[in-house]
């Protein structure tokens, strides 16, 4: 059982109001080194900014649009009135569970456990999150003056080789099984049998009630709970939660 169709995770999120040093209000920037990530906005307006061996980028967002982008796209979300997306996110939402390195300032950036100091959120949760984002803003705009990708790109894998094997077994578990699982079903199919047809189900992603202090706002991570068959007009039935609901690396 994965988030959504094809191992997707899901959060709700509603970007931050906080002013920065540039005038600008939003989130903190930040960069997935192996996902994919999309954006459904759902109300308000803003846009995202990226910083990409391409260059800079503003791109508008308002109610309906929908903006993916790739690996190495360093991001930041800027609002500009009640800013609320969906967030999709690849491989069973591992950019909320661990495939993010924001943009500190390089001394940061060169030292892991100051790294891991200034992404941790300790007391105040929302005090701690807006220094987080303050920090990160800083070395997004030296990368945006002064360059450096590809420093920053070798920083970043400094920082995170050492969960690689546990993010592949999110892949493995999440996008890859439901592919090979797809895979299956095609071969069953052309040999005429239907079996898996009958192992129909429903599932309902259930939203937190309290949100989290997230990287860009605050963020309601979507878990999946499998409804068990039940007759319609029936009375509803207890919900199981999915073993594996998204967790922010630095909360």
């Amino acid at each position: 059982m994965t988030p959504l169709p094809g191992g997707v995770g899901i959060s709700g999120l509603t970007v931050y109001d906080w002013e920065a040093a540039d005038g600008l209000c939003g989130g903190t920037p930040h960069m997935h080194l192996v996902c994919s990530e999309a954006y459904v906005v759902i109300g308000g307006e803003g846009s995202v900014q990226t910083l990409t061996s391409s260059g800079f980028a503003d791109t508008p967002l308002r109610a309906g649009d929908v903006v993916r982008f790739t690996p190495g796209t360093i991001h930041r979300l800027v609002n500009a009135g009640d800013l609320r997306l969906v967030v999709l996110m690849q491989n069973s939402g591992l950019p909320e569970a661990g495939d993010a390195v924001f943009t500190f300032p390089a001394p940061l950036m060169a030292d892991p456990d100051a790294y891991r100091a200034a992404a941790a959120l300790t007391g105040d949760h929302g005090a701690a999150a807006r220094r987080r984002r303050d920090l990160a803003l800083e070395g997004f705009l030296d990368l945006r003056r002064e360059g450096g990708l590809p420093e920053f790109h070798a920083a970043a894998h400094r920082l995170i080789r050492e969960l690689l094997d546990q993010w592949e077994i999110r892949w493995r578990d999440g996008a890859l099984a439901a592919a090979e699982e797809t895979g299956r079903q095609l071969e069953r199919l052309k040999a005429g049998d239907l079996s898996h047809l009958d192992h129909g189900a429903v599932s309902r992603l259930e939203r937190p009630e309290d949100p989290l202090f997230g990287m860009c706002g605050l963020l309601h991570p979507y878990s999946v709970r499998t409804l068990p068959a039940r007759p319609l007009g029936g009375p509803p039935e207890s919900h199981h939660p999915h073993p594996h609901p998204p967790k922010e690396q630095f909360r």
